[in-house]
């Protein structure tokens, strides 16, 4: 997958435009994942005009109620993030997944933030132990190529998102960094072992 920002108060945040020229590039090689934050639905209108995603990914408040109504109106899967600090946190999880096709969990912000998500900060993984889970979902919050084999070691996540960890400056993303992410969380996935195997069950 590959996600574009649109969200005007966040460094990564992009045009229609270059939106456009970037999925063009992006083809079918990658899933297009059209990133907002308690988005209107003119906005989401002119998100799905320049980008034509395959899957809204929705990183604000948006309720149970409000994640329903934007996947029936766009017709697209919908993945819904949920910050996550304390216990307490998951308490939502059942309604967002009865509503959502796959959950981002994220880090909560830090009080003085300006934009939601962990910026650039992980959550206890801990708090992810024998957790179970109705819907795919996804790690975020403070990976980088330092820490994304152990995350995937202590959650075994289905998936992994990466965004500042993989970056230069705020907003540049480093090819460099990117290809070592991939290799070392490829790399973590590769040596586990299957759940109820021999190795791990002694």
């Amino acid at each position: 997958m590959v996600g574009f920002v649109f969200f005007p108060p966040s460094p990564r945040h992009i045009e229609s435009a270059l939106a456009r020229d970037l999925a063009s590039i992006a083809g079918s090689r990658a899933l297009k994942v059209a990133l907002s934050v308690d988005a209107s639905d003119d906005y989401l209108d002119e998100v799905m005009a320049a980008l034509q995603p395959d899957i809204l990914q929705l990183h604000g408040r948006e309720t149970p109620q409000r994640v329903a109504q934007i996947r029936a109106r766009f017709g697209l899967p919908v993945m819904k993030a949920l910050g996550v600090s304390v216990e307490a946190d998951f308490a939502p999880l059942g309604a967002y997944e009865e509503v959502a096709d796959r959950i981002l969990l994220d880090a909560k912000p830090p009080k003085d933030a300006t934009r939601p998500g962990g910026n650039g900060h992980a959550f206890d993984w801990s708090l992810l132990t024998d957790r179970g889970f109705h819907r795919p979902w996804m790690l975020s919050g403070g990976l980088t190529c330092d820490t994304v084999a152990s995350a995937v070691a202590a959650t075994r996540p289905p998936g992994i998102d990466v965004s500042s960890g993989v970056e230069s400056s705020p907003g540049v993303k480093d090819s460099a960094l990117i290809a070592a992410f991939v290799a070392r969380a490829r790399a973590a996935a590769a040596g586990l072992t299957p759940l109820g195997s021999a190795r791990e069950s002694a």
